[in-house]
């Protein structure tokens, strides 16, 4: 009786070796698949985390630079801080698409659209008119400008990444120009009310 036993056991256990080893075998995919998919997305994940924030702080700085520019080219009461506007305008639209195309390259997702705390900015400036606004504005870009500088130099030179690192090398004269810009007409503004 016990040989019975155990040969009925035996061939149980035979019968169902396909279904175990079936079974092992879809486990062994899954590990393998996660590890895999593991791999991919941190081999696209090579950016330090710096030079993310400066891939996103960048993009919404350029939006931000170019809405507003919008506005001071069509609001702006003084020529100078209409062609000004206009400049912001033409050269970040320039420098958002480069950096947008080298963001499609890294694989880096950017806002399409400003932050809530850069649309609130915006919202600001179309209230405002005239003297008011121009002075506003034109102080609010020589203080952008200034930060913009310090993290252009920075990302240029201590970037991880050469692409991005690259990038922030040339746009840096751009930028340095726009401060230049920003702090004549910024006085000549002031010169007036005096």
């Amino acid at each position: 009786m016990k040989k019975a036993v155990i040969t009925t056991l035996a061939l149980s256990l035979l019968a169902l070796a396909p279904a175990f080893a079936q079974g092992t075998s879809t486990s062994t995919t899954t590990t393998a698949k996660k590890k895999t998919t593991a791999t991919t997305t941190a081999s696209t994940s090579t950016l330090s985390p710096a030079d993310r924030k400066f891939f996103t702080d960048a993009s919404q700085g350029g939006m931000l630079e170019v809405e507003l520019g919008k506005i001071a080219a069509a609001k702006g009461s003084n020529p100078d801080v209409k062609t000004f506007g206009q400049r912001m305008v033409d050269d970040h639209s320039k420098a958002n698409d480069q950096l947008k195309d080298l963001a499609a390259k890294k694989d880096v997702k950017l806002l399409g659209k400003l932050s809530p705390a850069k649309q609130k900015m915006v919202d600001k400036y179309n209230k405002l008119s005239g003297a008011a606004f121009d002075s506003s504005y034109m102080s609010h870009m020589v203080t952008d400008h200034k930060e913009d500088v310090a993290e252009f130099k920075k990302e240029a030179k201590n970037g991880k990444d050469a692409d991005l690192k690259s990038w922030a090398g040339t746009t840096l004269p751009t930028l340095e120009d726009h401060l230049k810009m920003a702090q004549e007409t910024n006085s000549k503004l002031h010169a007036r009310k005096k």
